[in-house]
């Protein structure tokens, strides 16, 4: 699992690398034929992580309630982040992958809700959720390299 863990990591490192510098208008802006904006896939993944690992575990997310609901599957950008808003979501991007390792390696995902995604993969297990997860923040970085060409 511990090259799992590095994936995750290493994955939100080229995210944080890739928007380095940008403004907040760059950020916020949803190029034509797109449906969302670099900002949005930032805390989706955030808030992703979280309901892939914690929530459907029975666990309590550790992102906070508001940006579960605005950035989780089926949400379009409604608002903008002021700067201090989105340094929080970066802070997360990067430090909940320690706290997810150090929960796995404490035991705490003893349970899991199987959950099939909207590609078809179903997700029985902690571990299962953690290699999709890798796979959906791969297609985000994806997703954000291309963004961040358009604005």
């Amino acid at each position: 699992m511990n090259k799992q863990f590095e994936v995750l990591k290493r994955s939100r490192e080229l995210v944080i690398k890739r928007i380095e510098g940008l403004t907040s208008e760059q950020l916020h802006t949803i190029p034509e034929g797109f449906n969302n904006n670099i900002a949005w896939n930032v805390a989706h993944l955030v808030v992703t992580q979280q309901l892939l690992h914690y929530k459907l575990s029975g666990l309590n997310c550790l992102a906070p309630d508001e940006l579960i609901e605005e950035y989780r599957k089926g949400t379009f950008p409604t608002k903008e982040f002021t700067e201090e808003e989105f340094e929080e979501v970066k802070e997360l991007l990067l430090g909940l992958p320690d706290t997810l390792q150090e929960d796995f390696e404490a035991g705490i995902f003893t349970e899991y809700e199987k959950y099939e995604t909207s590609t078809g993969f179903v997700i029985d297990s902690i571990e299962s959720a953690i290699a999709f997860n890798n796979l959906h923040e791969g297609m985000h970085l994806g997703i954000i390299m291309t963004l961040t060409k358009l604005v």
